[in-house]
């Protein structure tokens, strides 16, 4: 009998243990995926932001193009929103 009790101690240790453990795992990830969509939030935002001013300065250009035709003298272009980014086209 004493083995017994023994044995269901343990067992009972060994589960607590078990439990223990995954919910540690299970909040790890929960933190994990909220730290992983705060990122892709923020991100989000700000290329929604660059494209929004990259969609502005696209429209001027277009516009300026429509204005000055192949006989036109040209004028300089248009420059692009001091806000716009355009490291990624930079070599």
């Amino acid at each position: 009998m004493q083995d017994l009790g023994g044995l269901a101690a343990a067992g009972v240790a060994l589960l607590v243990g078990l439990l223990g453990w995954t919910q540690a795992r299970a909040t790890n990830r929960r933190s994990d995926f909220m730290a992983i969509t705060d990122r892709l939030d923020k991100e989000v935002a700000t290329e929604r932001v660059q494209r929004k001013l990259l969609t502005r300065a696209y429209l001027d250009l277009l516009g300026w193009a429509r204005r000055v035709g192949p006989d036109t003298p040209a004028g300089p272009a248009p420059e692009p929103p001091v806000d716009l980014d355009l490291t990624p086209w930079h070599h």
